[in-house]
């Protein structure tokens, strides 16, 4: 019997998945996108394996959300971002995981000293090309943005320890970030098979010359 940890980048699996709404359904979703790695659940699995998989845990990684109250810069409105839709959906995501089984939620935080007004990248390009003006932007044009900060960090200290330990067999990262290489080629010189799943976005040459296997369990679009 194997052993198979899932590793899920929180910020690019919410992206891709897009359908937030219920928060027990995106997580009962996580988990069954996770589960179908597992060699026994599998219907497509082209890799030479013949032992059954087990998983061993499922470790999502996150930030809790901002709360900071500030005006909005074009209609100078107040805004309380505890209150968010945003705010509210992460808040109740992470409870809704602490709560499930086989499931270890990894917190990083956001960089909110540095945090700052953005707009959105298809109306900078407009706005660039000419094609908009100013007086076209509107309020939900522009977001408030803040980078992750210790996420990347737990996940590779995650995969080091969990290889160092030989705690599993193998690791599927769900993600699409090359800032991971370094971590995957720890794992895979202390003999751990490294998965990547991608959701079906692209993935850079250097991510894909460290990996064992490029497999999404997401349907095709």
């Amino acid at each position: 019997m194997r052993n198979v940890a899932i590793l899920v980048d929180g910020g690019f699996y919410l992206k891709h998945y897009k359908k937030q709404t219920d928060v027990k359904q995106v997580v009962k979703r996580l988990v069954t996108h996770c589960l179908k790695h597992l060699h026994n659940q599998s219907e497509n699995n082209d890799r030479y394996i013949t032992e059954s998989e087990r998983l061993y845990r499922i470790f999502f990684y996150d930030c809790p959300p901002m709360t900071k109250k500030l005006h909005h810069p074009i209609t100078k409105k107040p805004i309380d971002l505890k209150k968010s839709k945003t705010a509210i959906f992460r808040q109740d995501l992470h409870k809704q995981l602490k709560q499930t089984r086989n499931v270890a939620l990894r917190l990083g935080f956001l960089d909110e000293r540095n945090a700052r007004w953005k707009l959105e990248d298809s109306k900078f390009k407009a706005l660039i090309s000419k094609k908009i003006t100013l007086s076209d932007i509107t309020e939900k044009d522009v977001v408030y943005h803040a980078n992750q900060k210790s996420v990347d960090m737990k996940i590779g200290l995650d995969i080091a320890s969990m290889a160092y330990k030989k705690q599993v067999d193998e690791i599927v990262l769900i993600s699409g970030d090359s800032d991971f290489v370094p971590a995957a080629k720890l794992a895979r010189r202390e003999g751990i098979e490294f998965i990547l799943d991608s959701m079906n976005a692209p993935i850079k040459p250097d991510l894909h010359e460290h990996i064992d296997g490029l497999n999404t369990t997401l349907p095709q679009k």
